[in-house]
């Protein structure tokens, strides 16, 4: 086995290791949804899990690379000239689907979970637009909503108004309690911010597996081992 076809082995392995965590982690808001409110669609904890950054852009757009880098393993699919330029194209797929899980995971961590923007918040208020993932600025990076004590409250509380209602909407349960308020930030934080680093790495993956490749369709591949007597 040539040093490509060994690298591209070794990224078949690295992707299908990321593409089932980015699958899982976008898995874990929407079971945590279905547990608390007992159906899916109302009360998410955002609007991004629904763009399925890990199910689809980590995950189905990387399965066919992933699965022609593996063949490498056992000289198969790859062990030729044409198997190594097409585990190459291949690799464009994930680097779009990195690219897409990573715009919407960045996206996800500087908006917050939808809890922080509207304490009765449902899938109806989720803008759903492309021209949305390239609206990220230099002054868009801040963790406010993460950092401070409670992002529900609004930040211009300066009448005794302002506090007796918003105290009141605590006590009669129209806000979520500080436990829910916590937990939906924890998890919106830890899942996109874990998203955003699978599809960085894919994007490694796959740039490199296309810089592989393409040095294995131009030098050529070892021989399959059927072929030497």
């Amino acid at each position: 086995m040539t040093c490509c076809e060994g690298w591209t082995s070794c990224n078949g392995f690295s992707l299908l290791v990321l593409l089932l965590l980015g699958v899982v982690l976008n898995v874990i808001p929407l079971i945590v949804n279905r547990l608390d409110e007992g159906k899916f669609l109302q009360n998410p904890i955002s609007c991004f899990e629904w763009w399925f950054p890990g199910i689809i852009g980590a995950g189905l757009m990387v399965v066919p690379a992933a699965t022609m880098s593996l063949a490498a393993r056992k000289r198969a699919c790859c062990n030729n000239r044409g198997g190594m330029c097409l585990s190459s194209l291949l690799n464009a797929f994930t680097v779009v689907g990195a690219v897409y899980c990573m715009l919407v995971s960045a996206q996800a961590v500087l908006n917050g979970p939808l809890i922080c923007h509207s304490p009765d918040n449902s899938t109806s208020s989720c803008e759903f637009s492309l021209d949305k993932l390239g609206s990220i600025h230099s002054d868009s990076f801040n963790l406010d909503w993460y950092a401070k004590g409670s992002c529900v409250l609004p930040n211009d509380l300066n009448s005794s108004t302002m506090n007796d209602t918003v105290a009141s909407d605590w006590r009669n349960g129209t806000l979520p309690s500080r436990s829910k308020e916590e937990r939906y930030k924890t998890i919106h934080f830890s899942v996109f911010v874990g998203l955003l680093l699978v599809g960085s790495l894919e994007l490694l993956f796959g740039l490199s597996q296309i810089v592989i490749g393409f040095l294995g369709c131009l030098c050529g591949v070892s021989k399959r081992r059927g072929r030497i007597v």
